[in-house]
């Protein structure tokens, strides 16, 4: 059951690869409401694949949607803010109760991230949607990249924090229930992560994509944070860098409701289910079908936008 669940994703995937001209046909002749049911269902097993892979639903959500469906790539961004907008929300108000999100680590960071996000929207709107196509394709590749060679540090030693972190007094305790003991975090490398998060709110805003692929590895790896309190602090992040990129994407009738809804309840309900299964499925070979799904997503776009495989 547990491998068919895992294996339906890149069927249904491969059901909407299809040649431009059987494409261009299909959505002619196809009924309206085909679609946002096919979205419905796209969205829901991509929502359970998410969550034991670790990854955001926006990142798989702009180039499969954008890919294999016949929308504009326009509203298919704006659709994938409001669907890391609404993972994000989700779980930011039990994060934030049990430490594992830190607003004095998130604002900084989050206020930088926003203000770039709305630039990245703007600039994504304002360019053709090909290039942008093909500056997605990229991104994607060099995400399958960071998540197939980065590592993680549960815990990483923080010697000494940064002046900068203990002016913004970034810094926290939480119960860890694992191992059954209270840990005390700081940071450092304040400055260079505070600079990495504009370049990663103008991607977030320009792809339509939530940027928790970055904000983990930036706030873990980088910066000293425990994983925990990085994937937490994340979550929360995302909720203010969406949502001010979402408000673009609003403004310019970007959004519409037919994609939108059906991908915000599809999602939703099969990251519930994704919680369910992350303690019986294997987080690494979860982590690998995302990866290929990726690859194959990001070869998609890349080659869509170059006119290649349209």
């Amino acid at each position: 059951m547990k491998r068919t669940l895992l294996w339906l994703l890149p069927v249904a995937l491969l059901f909407f690869a299809l040649p431009s001209e059987a494409a261009e046909t299909a959505a002619d002749t196809t009924a309206w409401w085909v679609w946002p049911v096919a979205l419905f269902f796209t969205c829901f097993l991509m929502g359970i694949v998410a969550v034991p892979s670790g990854v955001g639903g926006g990142v798989l959500f702009v180039p499969i949607v954008g890919g294999f469906f016949p929308f504009h790539l326009d509203f298919v961004r704006g659709a994938g803010l409001l669907v890391a907008l609404a993972s994000a929300l989700s779980a930011g108000p039990l994060l934030l109760r049990g430490g594992l999100a830190n607003l004095r680590l998130a604002l900084p960071l989050a206020l930088l991230a926003s203000a770039s996000s709305i630039a990245g929207a703007m600039m994504g709107l304002a360019i053709p949607a090909n290039v942008v196509q093909i500056a997605l394709g990229l991104t994607i590749l060099g995400i399958v990249v960071l998540m197939a060679t980065a590592k993680k540090s549960e815990f990483p030693d923080v010697q000494k924090p940064d002046s900068l972190s203990t002016a913004l007094a970034m810094s926290g305790l939480y119960y860890d229930a694992a191992s059954s003991r209270d840990i005390h975090w700081q940071v450092h490398r304040t400055l260079t992560g505070l600079i990495l998060f504009i370049g990663i709110g103008f991607l977030a805003g320009m792809f339509g994509m939530g940027a928790g692929w970055a904000n983990v590895p930036v706030l873990n790896l980088l910066m000293g944070a425990p994983i925990k309190v990085s994937a937490g602090t994340s979550s929360f992040i995302l909720t203010l860098v969406d949502s001010s990129a979402a408000w673009v994407y609003l403004n310019k009738g970007a959004v519409l409701a037919m994609i939108a809804v059906p991908s915000v309840i599809g999602m939703m309900l099969g990251a519930m289910i994704g919680a369910r299964l992350l303690h019986v499925l294997k987080a690494s070979a979860v982590r690998r079908l995302v990866i290929a799904l990726l690859l194959f997503a990001g070869l998609r776009a890349l080659l869509k936008g170059l006119g290649i495989w349209v």
